[in-house]
């Protein structure tokens, strides 16, 4: 199922792409309003998920970059041993690994992630992120509904 590596690549590329056309068109913490809900907000997170951890010091990079390289050694393992009719879990876990490695490139090359998305409601904003952030999203959800289909077809409901 390695066959299932394009999509990966293909998050890889849009979040780079995305990632160095923010950073060389806005200045840092620049805003740009594109809808009444949704701002383009150029930021670095040097933590996780939410900012998790960014203001630990630095040690933090290196943890995150060791957890994403060994988390798309798994991934990429469990993807070559999916059968061929896993479809959906190939595309799932195909995000996840792009999504990780478009990040892990980010604190490889500068230490943070950039991130540019900005959802909001009035004044409460949704922690920023990216392309990358929205790949691994996409592809947990689909590894959900991948789980609960499968769970359904185990126990005889159709």
């Amino acid at each position: 199922m390695l066959k299932w590596l394009w999509l990966s690549f293909v998050a890889i590329l849009l979040d780079q792409i995305s990632k160095l056309t923010i950073a060389g068109t806005m200045r840092l913490y620049e805003s740009i309003q594109v809808l009444p809900f949704f701002n383009l907000t150029y930021v670095h997170n040097t933590g996780a998920a939410f900012s998790f951890l960014s203001q630990a010091g630095g040690w933090q990079r290196w943890f995150f970059a060791a957890l994403a390289f060994a988390i798309s050694v798994v991934i990429t393992v469990w993807l070559a041993r999916l059968k061929k009719h896993e479809k959906l879990l190939a595309a799932a876990l195909a995000l996840v690994l792009g999504g990780a490695v478009g990040n892990l490139i980010d604190r490889l090359a500068y230490g943070y992630v950039i991130d540019f998305l900005d959802v909001y409601l009035h004044d409460w904003h949704w922690p920023a992120f990216n392309i990358a952030d929205s790949a691994i999203t996409l592809g947990v959800t689909l590894m959900l509904i991948e789980s609960f289909a499968a769970s359904k077809t185990q126990s005889g409901e159709k």
